[in-house]
């Protein structure tokens, strides 16, 4: 069976379940109200199902993929959980010291599908490390909606700074030159901008839209930035502007790209918000880019 895309579903479905991922609206509220586009012998349960991500269908990189050497790994986080944990992803083909790269989860911690990126992106030659959120918790517990409903009582300002005490690890591995950039997507992508106004020291952030940092903090930004908006994302997008402009004044290195079309999440493809084109696109730039800044 062909995968569905965005274009077989309504606009309006695609915002709604983007609602429900963030949890504007619980799972009642979306079925409730996605009854409407029910037609042909559809439910709404259906549809939700439908949107969905499919883990496995997606996969590129598979987890025993005997070209990587992977591992979970704890580290420290004193002014976050104390102690937390991450995936740490190299090719085993690799020799010397890696540029590192941190990748940061949507708002289900560290899924599947974030896993697989982490993979991807160490067969490029880089070592790699995502950290779940979700770890002081139990972790990701296998289930989008509980991970959500887990996500949803994390101490954010503790989990920010895991995610600086992430990067401290990676930068300070044995096997890292010590040049490391991030990534992020969604949520891992507003992570990904405060990120870099937070450490002087990271060489490069690629934000997939995400939300901004107050205005008034781009001035502490040293990294250059590479964002990646959808067209359709409305939430993400009516920010922008006032953060563009801070960027600007603060003579900021960033490049910013607006995707024709795409819906916020088009780089997930687990999902039918997949969008081909955009994604190949914009994965191309993120790799010339962490090209560029990590190995120059």
């Amino acid at each position: 069976m062909e995968r569905q895309t965005a274009a077989d579903f309504d606009e309006e479905l695609l915002i709604l379940f983007d609602a429900y991922v963030h949890g504007d609206i619980d799972r009642r509220g979306f079925l409730e109200r996605a009854s409407k586009f029910a037609v042909g012998g559809m439910t709404a349960v259906m549809l939700l199902e439908a949107l969905n991500p499919k883990f496995a269908e997606a996969q590129v990189v598979p987890k025993d993929d005997a070209r990587l050497v992977t591992e979970f790994v704890s580290y420290p986080s004193p002014q976050g959980y104390a102690t937390t944990r991450g995936y740490l992803v190299r090719a085993k083909a690799s020799t010397g010291r890696l540029p590192g790269i941190l990748v940061v989860h949507e708002n289900r911690g560290l899924n599947p599908h974030i896993e697989d990126i982490a993979r991807r992106l160490s067969l490029e030659g880089y070592l790699v490390f995502a950290p779940d959120a979700l770890a002081p918790l139990g972790g990701y517990p296998g289930d989008e909606d509980k991970a959500r409903a887990t996500f949803a009582t994390l101490e954010q300002p503790k989990t920010r700074e895991d995610m600086i005490a992430a990067f401290r690890f990676l930068k300070a591995h044995p096997g890292c030159t010590g040049k490391v950039g991030a990534v992020g997507f969604c949520y891992g992508g507003g992570i990904t901008h405060m990120l870099a106004t937070r450490l002087p020291d990271l060489s490069a952030a690629v934000p997939f839209y995400g939300n901004n940092p107050p205005p008034e903090t781009a001035a502490t930004i040293k990294a250059p930035l590479l964002v990646h908006l959808a067209e359709k994302d409305e939430r993400i997008n009516a920010a922008w502007p006032a953060y563009e402009a801070a960027l600007k004044a603060a003579n900021v290195s960033y490049t910013a790209h607006v995707y024709a079309g795409a819906q916020h999440g088009f780089n997930n493809d687990t999902t039918p918000r997949f969008d081909a084109a955009s994604a190949t696109l914009a994965w191309s730039r993120t790799l010339e880019f962490f090209a560029r800044h990590l190995r120059g």
